[in-house]
């Protein structure tokens, strides 16, 4: 699973450097922003930089990529013993429309821009 944050209007996730692995969902995700214009970055992010972007009220959205999960919503990270809730505990407005872009396309009831589906006869 690829982890993503929303900050300050825009969407952060690890660069493929590392340990940090080239998911095919991470990668439909990002393209699926950069389609819509969404700004999207793949840097390093501490700790540090979320837990204050939460305390400050920035960090709007939390989720994390997969193929079986497709998007799993954060609603709530806890971090040195604190508690820290995100979105209001449920799925955001950007990771749900993630999620209903992709699993549209999966099973055909959206159009396909980037030529993902394969048709089999």
């Amino acid at each position: 699973m690829n982890m993503f944050f929303v900050i300050n209007g825009e969407v952060i996730t690890a660069p493929l450097t590392g340990s940090i692995l080239p998911g095919i969902t991470r990668d439909s995700v990002l393209k699926i922003l950069k389609n819509w214009g969404v700004k999207a970055s793949e840097r390093s992010l501490s700790i540090d930089e979320v837990i204050e972007s939460a305390q400050n009220g920035t960090l709007k959205e939390a989720f994390g990529t997969g193929t079986a999960a497709v998007i799993s919503p954060v609603g709530q990270i806890t971090y040195k013993d604190k508690d820290y809730l995100v979105a209001g505990g449920k799925m955001g407005d950007l990771s749900q429309r993630l999620y209903q872009e992709i699993i549209g396309i999966q099973y055909g009831k959206k159009e396909d821009p980037y030529s993902w589906r394969e048709k089999i006869v």
